[in-house]
């Protein structure tokens, strides 16, 4: 039977990972993800978190207990955000090169300085290249459905790769929001339990993460990149699969919406994705054939979808992180992909960083901008820059 849990969505988030009965969870807290450390801790309270809950004494301390204790097999995951996920940095690298599926909730936040609590992306979009898949949820009900999915994708035969799932600080980390949480039995079935591809053993002693010649590690890098091909295939099974045995769909790698017809179609993630659905509906009250592709997940990079998209309709990117010396992170993405496969023009906008507040209003106004021909070719920085 279903029961629904009004609460935050770090409080969300915890309520997720603890029913799927992660064997040990890594500790440290950093606002705005403290909340969600708090939240297992309080599990622990309860007795309803019945694994090892380590506090350690930093981020990087974090990620390395997460790996230690996934390397012996069991299900890990742990919570961070901004100068945590930094500090984690050199570990990422460390758990997606050991092909070990550890487990974690990353609440954007603002790198400093100057220092500031809000939202924005750059944290995890400045991790893309480190190997772990990266999710992007648009409400609560989103973030208890994908950290669920996580533990099985990320534990797949065919993945075995760590898994982020991303969220915007306050927006999402600290609003509370309804939600349908199944129960633990139906959730045992979906996640099932961790097969692992290596472990550990004091009985079977072995050594991993030592010397490796030049071309045994390319090949390490190639069986990555194989596994987030294979991720690919398999979030969109998963998802229906979700959607089946629970009723809810939050789209696969990317989530559609009134995109029948459309002549332009707007891509955003997060937050901004869901206030781009209010925009979309007023814009085609006012006579406008625009939809929205909301992407879901960014690594790996949904490249076929987004080439359909492109062969249908030009498209319109909001980021809401940039890459300083080039532009937004997804609005380069897009464009790689369509590279010699579609004659579709590509309008970008910057809007939200450090937590500055994107109204549907802005969201329709950017897209006015683009579709009345009004944008310059490269990405515009709204409300900084006249277009």
């Amino acid at each position: 039977m279903t029961s629904v849990m009004i609460d935050t969505g770090n409080y969300i988030a915890a309520k997720a990972a603890v029913m799927c009965k992660p064997d040990v969870v890594a500790a440290y807290p950093i606002t705005p993800q403290t909340t969600l450390v708090e939240g297992i801790a309080n599990y622990v309270g309860t007795g309803e978190f019945k694994g090892e809950y380590i506090c350690v004494e930093s981020e990087h301390s974090a990620m390395a207990a997460c790996i230690g204790a996934s390397s012996t097999g069991v299900r890990t995951f742990t919570g961070t955000s901004s100068h945590g996920l930094l500090l984690m940095h050199e570990m990422l690298h460390w758990a997606a090169l050991a092909r070990l599926p550890v487990i974690m909730c990353n609440i954007n936040r603002v790198i400093g300085p100057g220092w500031n609590i809000w939202t924005d992306e750059n944290d995890s979009i400045s991790q893309r290249d480190t190997g772990w898949l990266q999710f992007y949820c648009s409400s609560n009900q989103e973030i208890f459905d994908t950290v669920i999915q996580a533990f099985k994708l990320g534990e797949h035969e065919k993945v075995s790769l760590p898994v982020m799932i991303s969220y915007n600080a306050f927006i999402l980390s600290h609003t509370s929001m309804p939600v349908y949480v199944p129960d633990q039995k139906d959730v045992d079935n979906f996640v099932k339990k961790r097969i692992p591809k290596w472990k550990l053993e004091v009985e079977n002693p072995i050594t991993f993460g030592n010397i490796i010649l030049p071309h045994e590690y390319e090949l390490v890098r190639k069986e990555m990149q194989e596994a987030q091909e294979n991720a690919l295939k398999l979030i969109p099974e998963i998802a229906k699969e979700w959607k089946k045995k629970f009723g809810r769909f939050h789209g696969d790698l990317l989530e559609f919406y009134k995109c029948e017809g459309a002549e332009y179609i707007l891509l955003s993630m997060g937050a901004i994705g869901a206030e781009s659905k209010v925009a979309i509906d007023n814009l085609q009250k006012e006579g406008y054939k625009i939809g929205l592709a909301r992407v879901r997940v960014i690594r790996p990079f949904p490249i076929e979808e987004i080439v359909k998209l492109g062969k249908k309709a030009d498209l319109i990117v909001i980021d809401r992180n940039i890459s300083v010396g080039m532009e937004g992170a997804l609005f380069s993405e897009v464009k790689s992909s369509l590279y010699g496969k579609t004659d579709a023009k590509v309008h970008g906008f910057i809007a939200g960083l450090g937590g500055k507040d994107v109204t549907f209003g802005d969201i329709e106004t950017m897209c006015k901008k683009a579709m009345k021909g009004k944008t310059k070719d490269h990405q515009v920085w709204y409300g900084l820059e006249e277009v």
